[in-house]
């Protein structure tokens, strides 16, 4: 088994506790800009004020479309299985709605489809193909997401059901969030190689799948894919027929993407 100490907190600034978790989200964000501005400076077909607004509007519309998500979750699941509310897995936000506001309970799935969503509503306005940009920030999104389960690897968040397999985790620090002195799926360490894999198949195919957003439902069916298979090694609350959220999402993600990209996508032609 593979033994995790490390402090979930970095460190201290009076009362306020920052963890490790938040610094990768953090690094995440950063990296995901980066890329958008390396993409301008090869030469895409947007200009450095488009992909930074864009990186203006995207970053709350998903930090508020995740927060959604979770309270939605948290209160479907508070009023079908109220045990889980006594035991304290879920916050039945109906009952306390001042703790909304707090800063925990982000879902990635909120991440992705609010950010996708406040993009393009600004895509509408500033007249750029928002299909173009999908595919263009596609590589970068996955990447990012790699690195912010590198921040729940250490946080102990979105932990995996026990285990006898001989990689299995064990934590062992009492500000993690996973259960101490148990083996456990590593189950944010499988996302990150997931997402890696995927990040090296989208760099493959950038540039040759038609037409626009072709790489960018690629990407989102590549991504569901993993978290309905891989959420079923993952400790959670049932939200609907047994399944958790991010997998309900998953499969209806995969609904759409999946004959979109059976009907539509095909091969760029080569020139020159």
């Amino acid at each position: 088994m593979i033994t995790i100490s490390i402090d979930p907190i970095a460190f201290t600034i009076g009362s306020i506790e920052v963890r490790w978790y938040g610094i990768f989200i953090a690094l995440a964000i950063t990296v995901l800009i980066l890329w958008m501005v390396r993409e301008v400076r090869r030469g895409v077909n947007l200009s450095y004020d488009t992909v930074l607004m864009a990186a203006v509007v995207g970053i709350p519309s998903g930090v508020i479309f995740s927060k959604l998500l979770h309270v939605v979750d948290n209160i479907v699941i508070a009023k079908l299985h109220p045990e889980f509310v006594l035991t304290g897995r879920v916050i039945d936000y109906t009952q306390h709605p001042e703790l909304i506001l707090g800063g925990g309970g982000l879902t990635a799935w909120g991440a992705i489809l609010g950010a996708a969503l406040g993009i393009w509503i600004y895509s509408r306005f500033s007249h750029f193909k928002f299909g173009y940009f999908a595919d263009m920030v596609a590589p970068g999104i996955i990447l990012a997401q790699a690195i912010g389960r590198v921040g729940c690897t250490i946080n102990g968040c979105c932990y995996g059901a026990a285990t006898s397999l001989p990689w299995g985790v064990v934590y062992t620090n009492s500000s993690c969030l996973a259960p101490l002195g148990v083996a456990i799926h590593p189950t944010q360490p499988y996302e990150v190689i997931w997402n890696l894999i995927v990040f090296g198949v989208l760099l493959k195919l950038r540039g040759k799948l038609k037409p626009d957003g072709s790489l960018f439902l690629l990407y989102l069916s590549l991504y569901s894919l993993w978290r309905l298979a891989t959420d079923f090694l993952r400790v959670g609350t049932p939200f609907l027929f047994g399944l958790h959220q991010a997998q309900v999402i998953a499969i209806i993600v995969l609904a759409i993407a999946i004959p979109l990209l059976a009907m539509r996508t095909r091969w760029a032609k080569k020139t020159g």
